[in-house]
């Protein structure tokens, strides 16, 4: 037998990372021969890392933080996804041995709030955390489900306005500081900083929070994150950890990788049950 495709997903940190049970499970499923390792990348070696891995044979990389946006300087096209949130999350091998650039974050997002969670966008009050790669990833699609307004606050308020502006003609996007944010009421609250890797709360006023507010974090971790467990403290209708929209993204990856579509919901289900037993 020949030896399996080569996969893997590099950020910093990684030991975290759920993603290679995922695409191990996704492989099991639709019998595809591959193996998907995790590798921690220091942002300095960022652009020699990844010649090593495609060199020796890979054929495909997840991208995580903080490597989203720098990371298409390393690659030779981008698909309209990239060009529109300026971040990547997946990169393919092309046959020609050329690097493409995607991003499926967005796509992964929409599917576990609108498909898995059943969580209803437009016409709601939406509020961004974050300004980086992981906020620039999903604002397209997000705005795409056509909320009443999209705020975005981050510490750094300039960052936040560039953002705004170059999705502005997508819907009703706005920048704010945290500070600002005193008095305004949301729907729905997506958290995209990386404060919950470093098990941090962004500086939020508890009035942004409603008895029907949906918090969502697109990070997760064992039981929650300090954010889901702070929206709940202060009065959230839910709150939810992005191991949903990491299971959606994943099979979209996998699917620009191995021109196959794995079923989520059983990975999903396997877990949950593992979380659960844990």
């Amino acid at each position: 037998m020949p030896a399996p495709d080569r996969y893997a997903v590099i950020g910093h940190p990684i030991a975290h990372s759920r993603s290679p049970q995922i695409h191990a499970l996704f492989a099991r499923q639709t019998h595809q021969h591959l193996v998907y390792d995790a590798i921690d990348v220091a942002p300095q070696e960022l652009a020699p890392r990844l010649r090593e891995f495609f060199a020796g044979g890979g054929r495909g990389l997840n991208v995580t933080v903080p490597h989203k946006e720098a990371v298409i300087a390393c690659c030779s096209s981008l698909s309209a996804r990239v060009r529109t949130a300026g971040a990547a999350n997946t990169i393919v091998r092309e046959p020609t041995g050329e690097l493409r650039a995607d991003n499926t974050d967005g796509a992964g997002l929409v599917r576990d709030l609108t498909h898995n969670l059943r969580i209803a966008v437009a016409a709601r009050r939406v509020l961004l955390l974050g300004a980086g790669g992981a906020a620039r990833g999903v604002l397209a699609p997000l705005l795409e489900l056509k909320p009443r307004e999209l705020v975005i606050a981050n510490r750094n308020v300039e960052r936040a306005q560039t953002l705004a502006s170059a999705f502005a003609a997508l819907g009703a996007v706005r920048a704010s500081g945290f500070a600002q944010l005193d008095g305004m009421h949301f729907d729905l609250i997506v958290n995209a900083t990386a404060a919950s890797l470093q098990a941090e709360v962004p500086p939020l006023p508890p009035g942004v929070l409603g008895a029907g507010t949906v918090c969502y974090d697109l990070f997760y971790a064992g039981n929650a994150t300090r954010f889901t467990h702070w929206a709940l403290q202060h009065g959230a209708a839910q709150a939810h950890m992005g191991l949903g929209m990491l299971v959606e993204q994943a099979a979209e990856s996998f699917y620009l990788w191995r021109g196959v579509r794995p079923d989520t919901a059983p990975v999903l289900a396997a877990l949950a049950a593992q979380q659960a037993y844990q």
